[in-house]
């Protein structure tokens, strides 16, 4: 009876343990930005900074709040989500095609190594004035600076996962006479989908910050519009809750796409 009651002791603190484990883990992930918050807040009223440059956290919460009634919060971050939806699948799609072309023929990685190699290094900021001039300020140029900054990653990653499959793969599908596009669904996408995976998350980053900066050249609604806005308003408030939401909204787009990554590598 004794050592049955001692094992059932041993088993409640084992049980215990991860959780206590898990309850620390989750304090140290926000302890840093609970700390800077408290640490603004007191600087903030101690009169440190002026209120006009950077207002303390509570003035930008009852701004964010302000907002959120008025329903006028979600719709910036709605309109900026389905922007970069739009441009990044777009993105995804060509970048994927022209990736696997390249990955899988030498004549033509040839033919478009030296103009990618050109337009890889300009950033898709560069490309702002001239998106404007060719497409206007409506959608069309924010789709094509949002498609530009999510294509490379996607593209780059998805070349060289192709080229780091072990090609002995490869060899015994043309041996064996496999159809084209089998070959690609059954060996290639499989093979380099671990790298493909990165390129996609890194693309999705990259097409968030690229929406914002587009939307705050020539937008009237949207993240990088509330943003712009703040700022030749000088409502310092309004900038560093666009600023926060940028972050946040970047932060869950990331983690969902970590999220379904992990997904589909252990279905495959």
């Amino acid at each position: 009876m004794e050592v049955t009651f001692k094992k059932n002791k041993v088993a409640k603190k084992r049980s215990a343990f991860p959780v206590a484990k898990a309850i620390g883990s989750a304090f140290l992930y926000i302890a840093l930005p609970i700390v800077i918050l408290i640490v603004w807040e007191i600087v903030c009223h101690a009169g440190v900074v002026q209120v006009y440059n950077m207002p303390a956290p509570e003035i930008i919460l009852k701004d964010a709040w302000e907002k959120i009634t008025a329903g006028v919060l979600w719709k910036h971050i709605s309109i900026s989500f389905l922007r970069v939806l739009e441009g990044f699948l777009i993105a995804l799609v060509a970048a994927l095609v022209l990736g696997i072309l390249i990955g899988l023929s030498k004549t033509i990685e040839r033919i478009t190594e030296l103009t990618l190699q050109i337009l890889k290094p300009i950033p898709p900021i560069a490309w702002i004035p001239l998106a404007i001039l060719w497409f206007g300020i409506g959608e069309s140029s924010k789709l094509y600076i949002i498609f530009y900054g999510a294509f490379f990653p996607i593209l780059l990653n998805t070349v060289d996962g192709i080229h780091n499959i072990d090609k002995k793969y490869l060899e015994l599908g043309r041996v064996y006479e496999v159809d084209r596009l089998k070959l690609i669904r059954k060996v290639v996408l499989p093979g380099a989908l671990p790298q493909i995976l990165t390129g996609i998350r890194v693309g999705l980053g990259n097409a968030w910050v690229c929406v914002v900066a587009a939307e705050m050249i020539a937008a009237t609604k949207g993240v990088g519009y509330m943003l712009s806005n703040g700022r030749s308003m000088s409502r310092a408030d309004d900038v560093i809750l666009a600023m926060l939401l940028i972050g946040i909204v970047g932060k869950i787009m990331d983690d969902v796409l970590k999220l379904i990554s992990g997904k589909i590598m252990k279905w495959s």
